[in-house]
C-alpha cells in the first residue's frame, strides 16, 4: 500500500515531480489530453452553432483572421449585405479556441475586430458597439470621423 511504500510511492498533484521518466510522461500525457480537449470543444461548439443556424442564414465569423474594417467600411457592407436580402445575418464569436472545420465551411465571411486579442467578453461589448455605431452612420446620423 501506498502509504507504508514512501520508498517506491509517487504521486503528483499539479506538478510534474518524480524521478525519470515521469516528469516526461505526465507532460507529454497532458500536452496530449490538452490538444484532445480543444478539438472536441471545438467539435462540439461547432455542432451547437450549426444546429442553430437556419440553411438561408448569411454567417459572418468573428474571427482573427477575418477582414478588418474602419467603421464606415463596416457600416458599407452591413448595408450592402442587408440591402441584398433574402437572409439573416447572424454574427458568431468564436470559442477560446476557434471554430470547428464545419463552421468554417458553413461561414459565408469572417471578420476582425483587432490584430490583438480580446476576451469572450470584451469582443461581444465591442462587437455590439460597432453594430450600434454602423446603424447610426446608415441612418445618416453625424460621425465625428468623416
Amino acid at each position: 500500500d501506498w502509504c507504508t511504500n514512501i520508498e517506491n510511492t509517487f504521486y503528483c498533484i499539479g506538478s510534474v515531480m518524480g524521478p525519470h521518466p515521469y516528469p516526461e510522461m505526465v507532460r507529454d500525457f497532458q500536452k496530449i489530453i490538452g490538444e484532445e480537449i480543444k478539438a472536441q470543444l471545438k467539435e462540439k461548439e461547432g455542432k451547437l452553432i450549426l444546429k442553430s443556424l437556419k440553411p438561408a442564414d448569411r454567417v459572418i465569423l468573428r474571427d482573427e483572421h477575418g477582414k478588418e474594417y474602419r467603421s464606415i467600411e463596416f457600416a458599407r457592407q452591413l448595408q450592402n449585405t442587408m440591402s441584398a436580402g433574402g437572409k439573416d445575418i447572424i454574427f458568431i464569436i468564436g470559442g477560446a479556441y476557434g471554430f470547428s472545420d464545419e463552421v468554417y465551411a458553413r461561414a459565408d465571411g469572417k471578420i476582425s475586430l483587432s490584430k490583438m486579442t480580446f476576451s469572450h467578453q470584451m469582443v461581444r461589448a465591442i462587437f455590439a458597439e460597432q453594430l450600434y455605431r454602423a446603424f447610426t452612420i446608415i441612418k445618416g446620423e453625424p460621425y465625428h470621423h468623416e
